[in-house]
């Protein structure tokens, strides 16, 4: 992450320091939700209006809007800071943490970003919290054995659209979540995180973690999901659920049917 002096000078950055921020495609109370910020995600301010700003993400290069009243402004310093930091919340229903200075508290969801904290004690710029519990540093070399208990976390999640909690997620969003319990980096929509990883060529080759993908009858990428191993997969439609895959692709015993076609799969 390089900046030159002279973007920097003119660059604002930001801090989500609200539990979960809604991300909007356009600058309207009335446009879709394509994503979310949790607490302690940072991103470069690209644009700004009266009501909104137009942000760049750190953690996936997603743009989006979101309401003015919903961030922090912070120093380039502080982005760098945020940007290199491995410490997150781990998967509890949810994490409170209190502003010693007013007492008011907010209950985080998990994967939120947490600043190095000294005996519980952390700053998200100038305002001090307490934690009242424990953050965990990811760790990739724990993901193989860990991916399916993190995905199992959000089973029976209701389905929504640019959702990225246990209180609504949709499949993009449950496996960048699940990753990033361990500190790998996903894109935020399925189609992007095709790109990302090395191809398994064959179903019977899979791997708990692996990603498959499908696509519609134009043969665009519209969905994603966590292969449990190579007959089972953990995906969100209508609710983060689990159902059987073969090589034509998933299929759903409630519904009698396949209801995802299968395109490729692949490894991060």
């Amino acid at each position: 992450m390089k900046f030159s002096l002279f973007a920097i000078m003119n660059q604002q950055f930001g801090v989500c320091n609200l539990s979960l921020v809604p991300v909007r495609t356009e600058p309207s109370d009335r446009s879709e939700m394509s994503s979310q910020l949790l607490f302690g995600d940072h991103f470069t301010i690209l644009e700004t209006t009266d009501k909104w700003l137009h942000i760049l993400i750190a953690h996936d290069d997603y743009e989006g809007w979101i309401d003015r009243k919903q961030f922090e402004e912070i120093e380039h310093a502080a982005f760098v800071a945020l940007h290199d930091l491995h410490t997150i919340l781990g998967l509890s229903l949810s994490h409170t943490i209190t502003k010693t200075a007013s007492n008011e508290k907010l209950n985080l969801i998990a994967g939120s970003n947490i600043p190095n904290a000294l005996d519980r004690f952390f700053y998200l710029r100038d305002t001090k919290y307490k934690l009242e519990g424990d953050t965990i540093k990811p760790a990739k070399d724990k993901f193989r054995n860990g991916v399916a208990d993190a995905a199992m976390f959000y089973l029976n999640a209701p389905y929504l659209w640019g959702g990225k909690s246990v209180f609504g997620i949709d499949c993009s969003g449950l496996t960048q979540m699940v990753f990033r319990q361990f500190g790998l980096k996903l894109k935020r929509d399925a189609y992007q995180q095709a790109e990302q990883g090395e191809l398994v060529g064959f179903l019977q080759e899979c791997k708990a973690g692996d990603l498959a993908f499908f696509d519609n009858d134009e043969g665009r990428i519209v969905h994603v999901g966590i292969m449990l191993d190579n007959e089972q997969i953990i995906h969100a439609s209508g609710r983060v659920r689990i159902d059987s895959i073969d090589n034509q692709g998933i299929f759903s015993k409630e519904s009698g049917r396949y209801t995802h076609k299968l395109r490729i799969i692949k490894r991060i």
